[in-house]
């Protein structure tokens, strides 16, 4: 299947939004959407990334990562850290709160609904990109509130009713 249309097909599979980040000399990040849950028992989770992604070296470098899982008020988080045009080096993580997550130091974004720091574990030829398996070190949630996702090249934000319940008619397409 051609690039095109498989990612036309690929897209209508609606994603959770997330922001990786490694640490060391100088913080990397970048938004992922490619980024799962493997096994509770080793807990275990996985991200894939471009080999081209200036992420992917400081990952390899520093041995370790962090995911921010991002809320819905989150999408100019996203935007940031999906543009191309950014500062790179110290001055990346300038115009966003985050925290050293507190093994690692790799950064964790604030107001965040979910974070995972993770040990590189292993790392697997996915094509053009690389799958890096994570050793969950540590981790902490929000309590629940609305999500970003991305769905048909677009963000959403899907409404909570009550906690934990989906409110159909209150779905809010964002951008």
């Amino acid at each position: 299947m051609a690039k095109g249309p498989l990612r036309t097909v690929l897209g209508h599979f609606a994603t959770g939004v997330t922001v990786l980040a490694a640490g060391g000399g100088a913080p990397e990040g970048m938004t992922a959407n490619s980024f799962t849950s493997v096994s509770l028992s080793p807990p275990l989770v996985l991200v894939c990334v471009s080999r081209t992604a200036a992420i992917h070296q400081a990952v390899l470098d520093s041995g370790c990562f962090a995911v921010s899982v991002l809320a819905g008020s989150q999408e100019d988080v996203a935007r940031y850290f999906a543009d191309h045009s950014r500062p790179r080096g110290q001055r990346e993580f300038d115009v966003v709160g985050w925290s050293p997550a507190p093994n690692t130091r790799a950064p964790v974004i604030d107001g965040a609904l979910a974070w995972i720091e993770c040990e590189l574990a292993a790392t697997y030829d996915g094509g053009d990109h690389s799958i890096f398996l994570g050793s969950v070190l540590a981790g902490g949630h929000e309590p629940a509130r609305d999500a970003l996702l991305f769905f048909g090249g677009r963000f959403h934000r899907p409404a909570l009713r009550r906690a934990g319940k989906w409110d159909r008619a209150a779905y809010q397409e964002v951008s």
